[in-house]
């Protein structure tokens, strides 16, 4: 038996997945965690955290499933994007992660904007502004405000990096992990010295490029598993999540609601947008580029009512009552900038906004104006894709809304455009599974892969009554954006 292991370290929780060699997963845990925010613009987690959760979930999944380690042939790892780990020579932790929501470095973006200028770094790394939350701008920030921490600095890492290495002993990470550091030098493969060389900072103190599904070690720590169990790397999460959708050619469309929500095209050339009003990221099959427009907040908004105004309630409950309120909310929207705005336009201080709340507006009129923000945002982004010629005409939802008719529906009718499921929800977890599979030659190919492993399932249909409805909706999103924002 040939099975493969995977952990997908998120925002607020790290899901471990076994999966056969059909994309079949067998078992899944979550160990979820708060995020500390001691002050404003501030968001840390203790790395510790990250591999306590991860060994917590391959413990459950082995005692769970009374698998022998031995079959377990490879462990995939994947992770979000931009949070920022740093070691010290003998490999602790020096500070608290800086998460990717963390928006302190404004002043240091703004240096970097300044000095290598906005459109150079576009070209360069395909990111389409320079933000406080990419890794560059954070460790500039290190530098001018904890010399101690950036002196003592031996490797800056992301989280997949550090869960690696952990595991192996070794300093590895993804090609398609890091094109949003904004020290990756996209179209070249290789990190990008000039801003290396701005920030402070060399190549040695970055882990070693690898192609996705690369096997970078054997398990070389005592949790449970087999020292034959061999560790592969994987690229960010969203991208990962594509893999798992088969989203592997040109012009398909994946969308992954999340903490955030990410809007994944996949071309066969680096597709510059003459706006620059999307990120272009590197895709796990060589050669391949996805464009990648992402809001930073979405799941993470109905997670934060859940929990302030819920009353208990879970999400279930909770969408599902929203799903009696008439499209439109009755007149209540919410521009959902709650981390700023990142795509298609660019305000890291824009802010969460409900418009039109009146006294006829009860709980279930909120969460339905959760669930249509991102609707709204995920339209604005795609008609900011078809300006670099995406011809979208079918959307794969992914990521835990998925699970949702109600907000399927929604996204059907706010886009005007067919939705399809995939039968594994998990799709983060079997894109990681498909590239380890690949990698330690279960196939020989991508392709090859994803024909035995991934498969669809449903199609959500748009009511072409509610679309005329979320047309004048759309309209005023975009207004409101525009006057307070813009």
């Amino acid at each position: 038996m040939s099975l493969i292991l995977t952990l997908d370290a998120g925002t607020t929780s790290v899901k471990g997945a076994l999966f056969d060699l059909g994309g079949e997963i067998l078992c899944s845990r979550v160990y979820e965690y708060d995020l500390e925010k001691p002050a404003p613009d501030i968001i840390e987690l203790d790395p510790e955290v990250y591999w306590n959760a991860a060994t917590g979930v391959i413990a459950d999944i082995l005692s769970e499933t009374g698998v022998s380690p031995k079959d377990i042939t490879a462990l995939g790892v994947t992770s979000q994007g931009e949070t920022l780990i740093v070691l010290d020579q003998y490999g602790k932790p020096l500070r608290k992660a800086i998460v990717w929501l963390d928006n302190r470095a404004k002043d240091e973006a703004e240096v970097i904007r300044k000095a290598l200028g906005r459109e150079q770094v576009y070209q360069v790394t395909g990111q389409q502004d320079i933000v406080p939350g990419w890794p560059a701008s954070k460790i500039l920030w290190l530098r001018e405000h904890e010399p101690e921490v950036f002196g003592a600095a031996a490797k800056f890492l992301m989280v997949e990096d550090y869960l690696i290495f952990r595991l192996t002993g070794k300093f590895a990470t993804d090609h398609a992990m890091n094109p949003s550091t904004l020290y990756y030098d996209l179209r070249n493969g290789c990190w990008w010295e000039e801003m290396l060389d701005f920030i402070g900072i060399s190549s040695r103190q970055l882990p070693t490029l690898l192609n996705s599904g690369d096997v970078v070690g054997n398990v070389a720590v005592d949790i449970g598993l087999s020292s034959q169990t061999r560790v592969t790397v994987a690229p960010i999460d969203q991208i990962a999540a594509a893999v798992g959708a088969g989203n592997i050619s040109p012009g398909m469309v994946t969308e992954t609601t999340g903490c955030a929500l990410a809007v994944c095209a996949t071309v066969e050339r680096p597709v510059y947008d003459p706006g620059m009003s999307i990120g272009l990221y590197r895709h796990a099959l060589p050669g391949m580029f996805v464009l990648l427009p992402w809001i930073p907040t979405a799941g993470m908004v109905l997670r934060w009512f859940r929990d302030e105004f819920g009353g208990g309630v879970d999400y279930s409950a909770l969408v599902e009552a929203a799903g009696e309120i008439p499209p439109g909310s009755e007149g209540l929207i919410l521009l959902p900038h709650f981390c700023g705005m990142n795509s298609p336009q660019i305000n890291p201080e824009a802010k969460g906004v409900f418009y039109g709340i009146t006294a006829s507006h009860r709980k279930e009129h909120f969460v339905r104006a959760i669930l249509e923000s991102v609707a709204l945002a995920m339209r604005d982004n795609l008609e900011v894709l078809s300006r670099s010629a995406i011809d979208c005409r079918e959307v794969v939802s992914l990521g835990g809304a998925a699970r949702s008719e109600v907000w399927l529906q929604i996204k059907a009718d706010v886009l005007q455009k067919p939705i399809k499921t995939m039968r594994c929800e998990e799709t983060t977890s079997l894109g990681t599974a498909v590239l380890a599979a690949v990698g330690t030659g279960a196939f020989a190919s991508v392709r090859e892969a994803v024909e035995s492993m991934v498969h669809s399932s449903s199609t959500v249909v748009p009511q072409a009554s509610n679309g005329e409805v979320y047309d004048r909706v759309f309209r005023h999103y975009r207004d409101l954006n525009t006057k307070l924002f813009l």
